[in-house]
């Protein structure tokens, strides 16, 4: 507070800034989800180049685990933050979240913190490995990202690094099922390259057991164009056709949202690829 003349005025607090933590966005299959990016580099870091990636190209390929950000930064911001009316805290961000090393004691120190529930989106890349396993089983709701049905699909859509191999990525997932008591998610990005519903598909889907799978197509901005409406439709009556999966599907034109006020920039939430109704 200070005096202009004889009038008094009271100045706002400045709006704390987050730099490893973004949104709520309204999410057509977390509801209103807080972000936490556990890289937060200004270069995408990634194992996979996607033709559809709405943060852009990968300009730094890596699968080699390491600490990003040191685990009390992150903290730090999560003590900080507002009252907010949340349904998850999920890691997410500009690259693959499962390179962070310290996965698995960020979602330890959260829960001790937070009563929401926790989600993981990973481009399962990783997933073969053990350490990561045991580090997503800590989170209450992992959504695991399959593109295609074979390994030639899987390489024209992802362009994974070059000793990254489709089949290792599903027995990954299968692994994971197995020790996995949480909710597991598939979520299929559908183009046109990959439409068609085929066997392969549902055998695969069969074969892991999730407990949904979310039909969803790149309705961010990016060169990739979008299936429509219709479209997406016609993929879950095909795959209802020839696959014996009773789980939930959850189709992206379908959702509705939650309204959300964020708290952090435009800024923050473009980098991330994010916008306030997408995620």
């Amino acid at each position: 507070m200070f005096r202009i003349g004889r009038r008094q005025v009271i100045s706002k607090p400045k709006r704390k800034r987050f730099k490893y933590i973004y949104g709520p966005v309204s999410s057509w299959r977390l509801g209103r989800s807080l972000g936490i990016d556990p890289i937060s580099s200004n270069k995408k870091t990634c194992t996979f180049n996607c033709i559809y990636c709405q943060v852009g190209r990968a300009t730094k390929f890596s699968k080699r685990r390491k600490i990003y950000v040191k685990t009390e930064k992150i903290i730090d911001e999560i003590k900080s933050l507002p009252h907010l009316k949340i349904d998850y805290i999920t890691f997410s961000g500009r690259g693959e979240p499962t390179l962070a090393k310290n996965l698995g004691a960020l979602i330890k120190a959260i829960k001790k913190l937070r009563k929401e529930k926790i989600a993981v989106l990973t481009n399962s890349s990783l997933m073969n490995r053990q350490d990561v396993r045991n580090e997503l089983a800590l989170a209450d709701f992992v959504v695991a990202k399959i593109d295609a049905p074979s390994d030639r699909l899987f390489n024209l859509i992802d362009k994974p690094m070059r000793d990254i191999k489709f089949g290792s990525i599903i027995e990954g997932i299968k692994k994971f099922r197995r020790i996995y008591a949480g909710r597991l998610g598939l979520q299929i990005m559908f183009i046109d390259l990959n439409k068609k519903i085929t066997i392969e598909w549902a055998s695969i889907i069969e074969e892991i057991k999730p407990d949904e799978v979310q039909i969803n197509t790149p309705t961010r901005p990016n060169k990739t164009a979008p299936l429509s409406k219709k479209e997406i439709v016609n993929i879950k009556n095909q795959f209802l056709k020839i696959s014996s999966f009773r789980g939930n599907l959850v189709l992206v034109y379908d959702s509705c949202r939650k309204a959300v006020s964020p708290i952090s920039t435009k800024h923050a939430l473009k980098k991330r690829g994010r916008g306030i109704e997408r995620l």
